[in-house]
């Protein structure tokens, strides 16, 4: 009687360890499969603008942005930058981004107008069928010297629709840390922003 009572309780046991794998296995192919297939709803192209006003003057902000060779050091995403194919208005810059495990290269043609314009496009890469960022800095207060307004703007569409997939999930995070971390690195290397950060507006798309 003992042997059957414990013969049924560990059958019940490993119905039960059973029917969690069954469960878990269930509700993590769930969300797989909805990353996956949320290509019917995504949006293939994305856009996001900002206009703030910075503590900091436009050739320092100038400065960080133009700095495409050390992306890699303070620039979220961005594993390497090569700068190569130097002209007169800026050059063109190879730079290897993604997520892990996910790594993809692209090649961005950079143009330079110190200390009010920087922009890098892409159209020709294996990642983007068209990939456009644009900085652009006028003066910020009259009565602060240290202080600048930025116009920022970046247009996109992946080829891959994982990837698109992707940059929709994170999408906003992405935006935000992309420009927190050119401000970071203005703090890094000039100090303390004269103020405090100002967004007068912003827009995705």
């Amino acid at each position: 009687m003992l042997k059957t009572i414990s013969l049924r309780a560990t059958q019940c046991s490993y119905l039960c360890i059973s029917s969690q794998k069954i469960i878990t296995r269930g509700y993590v192919q769930q969300h797989q499969t909805r990353l996956f297939n949320i290509g019917n709803i995504v949006k293939r192209q994305r856009g996001y603008e900002k206009k703030e006003l910075l503590g900091y003057s436009m050739q320092e902000m100038y400065s960080v942005v133009s700095d495409v060779t050390n992306y890699q050091q303070f620039v979220p995403y961005v594993k390497k930058s090569h700068v190569h194919s130097k002209h007169n208005d800026g050059f063109k810059a190879d730079l290897i981004v993604g997520f892990p495990p996910l790594h993809e290269i692209y090649t961005s043609n950079v143009t330079l107008k110190s200390p009010t314009l920087v922009t890098s496009e892409c159209k020709d890469g294996r990642l983007f069928d068209y990939l456009l960022n644009e900085w652009r800095f006028s003066p910020g207060l009259k009565d602060i010297p240290q202080s600048c307004l930025l116009d920022f703007k970046v247009h996109f569409q992946f080829k891959s629709l994982l990837h698109s997939n992707i940059a929709n999930l994170f999408f906003d995070l992405i935006c935000d840390q992309m420009e927190q971390a050119f401000v970071a690195e203005a703090k890094r290397r000039y100090g303390e922003a004269s103020i405090k950060s100002h967004i007068l507006s912003s827009k995705r798309s």
